[in-house]
């Protein structure tokens, strides 16, 4: 067996490819960016052909840099954006159309209309999710009324549908030469077709979207020891590895932070901000604006689910801040901006782009600064922002609670803005509990590594992964109840302004 993991881990706006040893430690990685395609206002899509190429490079990339080969891999796990969307042709591997990506809101209608005669609750109930544009099935009915030639080839077999997971495990299995159609439960948990109960695409949630039920991918175990597949020797690994665990990018988030235990959640700030609350094999309905999902699923073990608080807008505010608005040159400088004002001098931004994710689910929402003075500055705006993604998480920690009964004792955190020290001191205080940040910040790649190397036994437990995880920096509350309750109470008559801002047909 190799003395390696890797983990395929591909990304919103990057793709890379990470290896890591028996400890959990980085070994090499390499990591590219691709295109962000908008070619309407709401519309967000992705060139599938780009992101297989470019996971090729990162893979022969890395591989080079670290000078390994195929044989030093025991295996590789695959992580990635969930619910973008792609159908191509088996038999050409050429996608019909862009991927839709997760933030796309063209579906606005077909999710509305779900609500409007009742199949919404009978979404909720099978899928454990709330009729929304985020989700796949609204995506891929789009593509089969949309893009000529779809819906006729999915009818013959041809044209196959996949998230992320699944176009990268086809064409590292051999593409068009016999490669596997498969996806995971926790993927599959996010298209709004998979009931939780069976584990098995519904015939019931097909027929709301009018989809072939032959378009869609074998669902297998998220750590597989049967294997998702093995790489062709023409592939990018030049030789054979194993395929043995796939996760969606925030379940192998909770994977890689150990949150093993019911009761333990993971906060990951990147794109947009995730908060996975493990339950264990109890399967809870949120009745407070939560999705229930599939956390991840070993071999022949019942699923783990969790409840899981996705907010659209929060790392990608800041970006805007640098793009849009051209008051920081780069993400970093976001912290130093902030820190010279002592508060946000009642200024509230509320980044609802594209509307609101969980709790409010509201996508008639849209961004607004607030309480804006001629005394307020760029400092105040750019600390308001960062307030924004602390009190985001608030909402979903708050809604937790209300659905588990289990109050937050640390709030386990990963991803790139956790670097920003400024909003990690921000988050402690407003949620007023401790925030642990690990050694480890790749928390989405070490997870599919884990999942991969449970599966082939690289790693003989999860117990033994426990010996892995070490904290790096901790952030304790330093706000006073008062100020506390003060700053969530103008959050909330903030974001009670932007709801209903799109007139809906």
């Amino acid at each position: 067996m190799g003395e390696f993991v890797g983990a395929i881990d591909q990304g919103t706006t990057s793709t890379r490819f990470m290896v890591f040893d028996h400890g959990g430690n980085e070994i090499v990685r390499h990591q590219l960016e691709h295109d962000q395609i908008l070619p309407r206002p709401g519309w967000v899509e992705h060139n599938p052909t780009e992101i297989w190429e470019r996971t090729r490079a990162v893979i022969e990339s890395a591989l080079t840099k670290g000078d390994l080969r195929a044989s030093d891999l025991a295996a590789v796990g695959i992580t990635n954006q969930r619910e973008t969307t792609v159908v191509w042709n088996r038999r050409t591997g050429r996608p019909y159309t862009n991927a839709i990506v997760w933030q796309d809101t063209r579906t606005d209608r077909i999710a509305a209309a779900l609500d409007a005669d009742g199949r919404g609750d009978v979404i909720r109930q099978k899928a454990g999710l709330p009729p929304a544009t985020y989700f796949s099935a609204g995506k891929l009915q789009w593509i089969l009324e949309n893009v000529d030639g779809v819906r006729a080839a999915a009818e013959a077999g041809d044209a196959i549908f996949g998230t992320m997971d699944t176009w990268l495990l086809w064409h590292l299995t051999g593409g068009v030469d016999g490669g596997v159609h498969i996806t995971d439960p926790t993927n599959a948990s996010r298209t709004m077709l998979m009931n939780l109960e069976t584990w098995d695409w519904d015939d019931e949630l097909l027929s709301f979207f009018d989809i072939p039920r032959q378009m869609l991918p074998f669902i297998l175990p998220s750590g597989n020891p049967e294997l998702h597949g093995v790489t062709r020797a023409n592939g990018p690994f030049g030789g054979e590895v194993k395929l043995a665990g796939v996760l969606g990018d925030q379940q192998a988030a909770t994977v890689g932070q150990l949150c093993f235990r019911p009761g333990e959640a993971k906060n990951t700030y990147g794109t947009g901000n995730f908060l996975l609350l493990n339950t264990g094999h109890e399967l809870v309905r949120s009745q407070h604006g939560l999705l229930t999902t599939v956390a991840y699923q070993f071999g022949e073990e019942k699923p783990v689910y969790a409840l899981e608080g996705s907010i659209a807008v929060t790392g990608s505010a800041v970006q805007w801040l640098r793009d849009q608005l051209g008051i920081i040159s780069g993400a970093a400088q976001s912290e130093a901006l902030a820190s010279q004002v002592e508060d946000n001098g009642g200024v509230y931004f509320v980044p609802a782009f594209s509307g609101l994710f969980a709790p409010y689910w509201r996508s008639d929402a849209r961004g607004a600064l607030l309480g804006l003075s001629r005394y307020s500055t760029n400092a105040h705006v750019a600390r308001a922002t960062l307030e924004a993604i602390c009190y985001q998480s608030r909402d979903v920690v708050e809604a937790m609670t209300a659905d588990s009964g289990v109050e937050l004792e640390v709030l386990r955190v990963d991803g790139g803005v956790t670097a920003n020290q400024l909003c990690m001191q921000l988050q402690a205080d407003i949620l007023g509990v401790p925030v642990s940040r690990p050694v480890v910040a790749e928390t989405t790649a070490l997870g599919a590594a884990y999942a991969a190397g449970l599966s082939v036994g690289f790693w003989g437990s999860t117990d033994e992964l426990e010996q892995n995880w070490q904290e790096d920096r901790r952030w304790e509350p330093t706000w006073s109840d008062e100020q506390r309750a003060e700053g969530y109470a103008g959050w909330k008559k903030a974001v009670s302004r932007t709801v209903g801002w799109i007139d809906a047909d």
